[in-house]
């Protein structure tokens, strides 16, 4: 009886942030058929799939319920996988020209 409790109070948990979720790609769909300009369309899905992003990270990857001290490591991390990526972009770029060594 007790892990049927459990079970139920995580269904609870998590079925909001799926609506969630679900309202923000709908409202995504809708404002990519509005005449809105590029760069402001651009924003205001970026912002809305930053939140979507976040929402999922912190529920379904259970990271809501880790210490403040593992997401301010994992800050890092991912700056620095970013920056690592930028640095082989243009090593990809001169090898569409098929020139590997830049002469």
């Amino acid at each position: 009886m007790a892990n049927s409790k459990k079970s139920g109070n995580t269904i609870a948990k998590y079925l909001p942030v799926y609506f969630v979720l679900l309202a923000i790609a709908i409202v995504e769909v809708f404002l990519a058929y509005q005449h809105f300009s590029t760069g402001a369309l651009l924003a205001i899905l970026l912002a809305l799939a930053i939140c979507g992003g976040t929402l999922a990270l912190r529920y379904f990857m259970h990271l809501a319920q880790e210490t403040r001290g593992l997401s301010l490591m994992l800050i890092p991390a991912v700056v620095f996988v970013l920056l690592m990526m930028n640095m082989i972009w243009s090593d990809s770029f001169r090898l569409l020209h098929m020139r590997p060594f830049g002469h």
